[in-house]
């Protein structure tokens, strides 16, 4: 025979702290699942070319443009403040009328830039979106394409260097 007297109650199990305890950790991960994934939906790491192939052909076009430049002597250097980029360019023959500058970004490539520079007097100007503080790899291009110059800027710096 049973005495209430000795057993209290019974309370439903949504009232016993243990199953919520155990429950909590899956459901944290679920969540966390969730997080992830609109993470990895709503951001492009940029890492991968879909024309890695044709990507790798070019090379050989970019080495030439780079020797072109060294058997010129062609180097530049770039004043940059804000969103204004200034560029003493060296060693050609005459005036180019107009560079590209391509503002790389080391990871992401929707945060690359492409800067169409201008003669004005004795150097080239141009504007882009400034970053603070982000570190980019410069690629300096002439209109026509027959030479190439690289460099990097460290995003803090007001001059960077770009030579063959």
């Amino acid at each position: 025979m049973r005495d209430d007297r000795t057993y209290p109650a019974a309370r439903p199990w949504t009232r016993e702290p243990w199953p919520w305890i155990l429950m909590s950790g899956p459901a944290i991960v679920v969540v966390a699942g969730f997080v992830t994934l609109g993470i990895a939906l709503a951001t492009d790491d940029g890492l991968v070319a879909d024309d890695y192939y044709k990507q790798g052909l070019a090379v050989n076009q970019v080495l030439r443009r780079e020797a072109r430049a060294r058997e010129l002597g062609i180097s530049a250097t770039a004043t940059i403040r804000g969103g204004s980029v200034r560029l003493a360019l060296r060693g050609t023959n005459g005036p180019v009328p107009e560079l590209r500058l391509l503002l790389i970004h080391p990871t992401r490539s929707g945060r690359d830039q492409n800067v169409v520079l201008h003669a004005s007097g004795s150097a080239y100007e141009g504007r882009f979106v400034p970053a603070p503080g982000e570190p980019r790899l410069l690629v300096l291009e002439d209109a026509g394409s027959l030479w190439r110059l690289t460099g990097s800027w460290n995003g803090r710096e007001p001059r960077a260097e770009l030579m063959p």
